[in-house]
């Protein structure tokens, strides 16, 4: 069994702790909001993980350090920068494993300035929202040395089901984007059928059972669609992190001179609903947007 630190213990970062501490790990935990441990995650402790005051510390004697944060900045800051950071205290030899979804560029910066201390390093965003790292069953792409690839699968088999290995580190980072691309836009077209059938005055829940059945068919709309149809729009996945990554990409293709029109226009309604305060709902809130 490994030692293993885990930083970044929100929705997602939870029920991977747990995965691993059922497989029998150490578990050395670090939040940046430490009262995550009086409430959701004090199961964690009781199941046996430590608790540490700065990501170094946790980081301390660590065989992995993995880390599961917000923006390509948060995974800097706890790896990379200042006093307090992983790099501080981590043995060389150690390999740190990144579930976060951030820039492939600053994933290469940042996999470099740790292996001049000889920690290696894994990108290994995830698909499949809170859902799949509960139930165990992640979609994860991978970017690293094979020989990392090799030594980290054990660790991640524990909550991922669907794993590949797609390049190079910051690979997995450009096919994790690659996904989220392809799924937004899917939801925005998902979101314009519904607003369309509704302008016409017919029935959703028929028109949605029509289009699902044929060519239009996709698990995007089988996740959306009855949601749209319904109006539910509590968070499956919050808009205002496909929202992040989307940013993330825009930003990125800007840089590289590329032409995407569909994501260009997906973004300016995804800017559109965190104007309206739906980050916190989900995506399908691309309807509203319209609808407004």
């Amino acid at each position: 069994m490994s030692t293993i630190a885990f930083i970044g213990l929100g929705n997602m970062g939870r029920p991977m702790v747990a995965y691993l501490l059922k497989a029998g790990h150490q578990l050395r935990l670090y939040a940046r909001r430490p009262e995550v441990f009086q409430h959701e995650a004090k199961p964690l402790l009781e199941a046996g993980a430590q608790v540490f005051d700065t990501p170094a510390e946790a980081a301390k004697d660590a065989d992995f350090i993995i880390t599961n944060v917000m923006s390509t900045a948060d995974v800097a800051e706890v790896l990379c920068q200042g006093e307090h950071a992983v790099i501080q205290q981590a043995k060389a030899g150690a390999i740190c494993i990144d579930h976060s979804t951030i820039d492939p560029t600053g994933t290469r910066e940042i996999a470099a300035t740790l292996a001049k201390q000889g920690i290696g390093f894994v990108d290994a965003p995830v698909s499949g929202g809170v859902k799949a790292a509960t139930e165990g069953s992640l979609v994860m792409m991978l970017g690293g040395a094979a020989t990392d690839i090799e030594k980290v699968m054990p660790i991640i088999q524990c909550y991922a089901k669907t794993i590949t290995h797609i390049g190079d580190v910051g690979h997995g980072q450009v096919a994790k984007l690659c996904n989220q691309i392809a799924q937004v836009i899917n939801i925005q077209g998902i979101a314009e059928s519904m607003r369309f059938a509704a302008s016409n005055g017919a029935n959703l829940q028929k028109v949605f059972q029509a289009i699902s059945g044929g060519m239009a068919g996709s698990r995007m709309l089988d996740l959306m669609g009855p949601k749209m149809v319904s109006r539910d729009f509590k968070a499956g996945i919050e808009a205002r992190l496909h929202a992040k990554d989307f940013f993330l990409v825009k930003e990125a293709i800007n840089k590289a001179h590329l032409d995407l029109p569909a994501l260009q226009t997906v973004a300016l309604q995804l800017e559109k609903l965190m104007d309206s305060g739906w980050g916190m709902d989900d995506t399908s809130s691309l309807l509203r947007v319209l609808e407004a």
